[in-house]
């Protein structure tokens, strides 16, 4: 879908009757920052996510203020990561409950930068659902092993859901992205809408970054955000190198 035509309406967060819970996911990288900060807020305040799943979060002088100043713009808080996972970074809104966080950091092959996961245990409207923030290598066989540790947290949670956000590094042809959708449902595939293609953000022409989920989320819609009310092309092409996915799930109640 072009940038500037408009997807059907997406799905609002909201408890249900039956207590199952609708929820908005951005994972979203933001390139530490270094472009134009307003653009991004916009883009994320529009969005209304309940959770915004960060890669390339600032990691080095002040960077948790960076990261409190850019949740406090978008009407969020942070719940964890940041420097102490090497750059995935999670937010939230009021509407989130965090039981606990943990930053994990990956094995490190010298010569490669240190890579790292954001995870929590989180409750949205009584539903329990593990989350994590990924960041695969650029290096293919790292990248891989990687996918298999990124799983291994998820089940880790012990949650009856759960939803990751990754910038894998690879598009869905390769093996760590193949791994991750053969294990978790790959948002997109499951429930287009929107763009598909996430990076360069200029002239997109390759999907490397993507929402996954575990068996049981429901996935109502999930994409580029391109022509979402309040989205602005000239912002997702300013705000940062990749554009964001964004998600609608549904968490049914658990037992």
């Amino acid at each position: 879908m072009d940038m500037d035509q408009s997807p059907p309406p997406l799905p609002k967060s909201r408890t249900e009757p039956d207590g199952s819970t609708v929820i908005r996911v951005l994972g979203y990288n933001v390139r530490s920052l270094r472009d134009d900060e307003e653009a991004l807020v916009r883009v994320v305040r529009a969005c209304e996510p309940d959770l915004v799943l960060v890669q390339e979060a600032p990691r080095f002088f002040r960077w948790r203020k960076h990261a409190a100043r850019l949740a406090r713009k978008c009407d969020l808080v942070v719940l964890g990561g940041g420097a102490t996972a090497t750059g995935p970074l999670l937010l939230c809104s009021l509407r989130v409950f965090a039981e606990r966080t943990e930053d994990v950091l990956l094995p490190h092959t010298p010569g490669l930068h240190r890579r790292g996961l954001a995870t929590a245990v989180v409750r949205i409207g009584g539903v329990r659902v593990g989350v994590v923030s990924a960041h695969l290598s650029l290096d293919r066989a790292q990248r891989r092993a990687q996918a298999d540790l990124l799983l291994d947290r998820i089940a880790a949670l012990d949650t009856p859901y759960g939803i990751a956000a990754c910038d894998v590094n690879e598009g869905p042809g390769g093996p760590a992205f193949g791994r991750l959708a053969q294990a978790l449902q790959d948002c997109w595939a499951v429930a287009p809408w929107g763009g598909e293609r996430t990076f360069p953000a200029g002239a997109p022409d390759r999907r490397i970054d993507a929402v996954f989920a575990t068996a049981g989320v429901e996935v109502l819609a999930c994409g580029v955000p391109a022509g979402l009310a309040g989205v602005a092309a000239a912002d997702l092409r300013s705000a940062t190198d990749h554009l964001p996915v964004l998600a609608a799930l549904r968490l049914p109640a658990a037992p």
